[in-house]
């Protein structure tokens, strides 16, 4: 059995946590011992009782650790412990960091230098607008941009990095295998081919109302920070950035109408101490003051800066190259809608910045 595997069994273990086997770990100093250790050893460790201890000392008889290794290498993952110098630094502190992260994808060490993005499964255009355009200057900027694959603002935030050529990670409350939403399984296509998909469960486990709240201390305690673009006063991502506080991590709040119950919750967040925000380059420039040795930029090409472009204008020139790309190619690189896709070429074009092409393929104009 390899250390990862000894990880893994450990992590596959029912009714045991990171918490605790963060105390085994302490006490028997690495992962193949404390699956050889006996439920008489266990018990002696501070808040286990004899029924956990003889559950860990009989680890065998209730995880399919070959099963499990099988439908990992059958689906392509990759196992994170924190050993591992990929995994997340800040993550790592956390009361409750994660044992063991199951990766569709690849992650980098510039992923490191992250922000997380949350906000309602119900977004207004309103919310929809400003998490894409602020996500965009994040990515664009270097940082990886982490939020949960859920509807709405998570959806966008991600879609938002793909399309400025950045990195994003999705960290997902169900196993890999059983990857909710069904309908982001595109979106977690292309993010596993442009940063990672990531989950602490088995391969085959179910979303619940538990494991997502759960999962979202892991997008809190990634980066460096939390933006929170739009929630309501009761909601998933108040939660998320609750935790991101007790983290010691800065939250930044997008403002809203204060007659909108969609907006509520981050209007409360600033009234309690949280950072307002109107563009992606006030949570960039507040990252440069705290941490001033910014990550690298991807090479994407802006636009002339005396071209005036709406955001959907701008995301779409941003997914651009001087390659030409089906029309195609272009709405799933912006993850814009169709009809907004081609109101905004026909605009681009009309301002010289794009050509048209035979075969309903564009090209930037050099």
């Amino acid at each position: 059995m390899t250390r990862t595997e000894a990880y893994l069994a450990l992590n596959l273990i029912p009714q045991v946590g990171p918490v605790r086997i963060r105390r085994l770990l302490q006490t028997f100093g690495t992962p193949e011992r404390v699956l050889t250790a006996k439920a008489s050893e266990i018990v002696q460790v501070d808040g286990f009782g004899m029924t956990q201890a003889e559950a860990i000392a009989g680890w065998e008889s209730q995880v399919h650790l070959d099963k499990e290794m099988a439908k990992i290498h059958e689906r392509g993952l990759t196992l994170l412990t924190q050993e591992d110098e990929l995994y997340p630094p800040l993550l790592k502190q956390i009361y409750d960091a994660p044992i063991l992260l199951y990766v569709w994808g690849q992650l980098q060490k510039r992923d490191h230098q992250a922000i997380g993005v949350v906000g309602s499964r119900h977004a207004t255009l309103y919310g929809m607008n400003a998490t894409k355009k602020m996500s965009f200057q994040i990515a664009y900027a270097g940082y990886t941009v982490i939020s949960g694959l859920a509807r709405g603002i998570d959806t966008a935030a991600h879609e938002a990095a793909l399309a400025a050529k950045g990195r994003t990670v999705a960290v997902i409350g169900s196993g890999i295998g059983k990857l909710y939403p069904p309908e982001n399984m595109a979106l977690a296509q292309r993010i596993s081919e442009n940063g990672a998909v990531i989950s602490e469960y088995p391969v085959d486990r179910i979303a619940d109302r538990q494991t997502f709240p759960y999962r979202n201390r892991i997008v809190a305690g990634w980066g460096s920070g939390l933006l929170v673009v739009e929630a309501p006063v009761k909601s998933g991502s108040l939660i998320t950035a609750q935790q991101a506080t007790e983290q010691g991590r800065t939250v930044y709040a997008v403002p809203g109408p204060i007659d909108k119950p969609t907006s509520a919750g981050c209007n409360r967040l600033i009234q309690q101490g949280a950072k307002l925000v109107m563009d992606g380059a006030d949570v960039l420039d507040d990252l440069m003051t705290l941490f001033p040795t910014a990550p690298i930029a991807p090479k994407v090409e802006a636009p002339p800066p005396a071209v005036n472009l709406t955001l959907d204008e701008q995301i779409l020139f941003g997914a651009m190259t001087t390659e030409e790309l089906h029309i195609d190619e272009l709405t799933a690189l912006s993850g814009l809608a169709p009809g907004t896709v081609n109101v905004n070429l026909m605009r681009l074009e009309m301002k010289r910045l794009i050509r048209a092409l035979p075969g309903r393929r564009y090209v930037r104009v050099n």
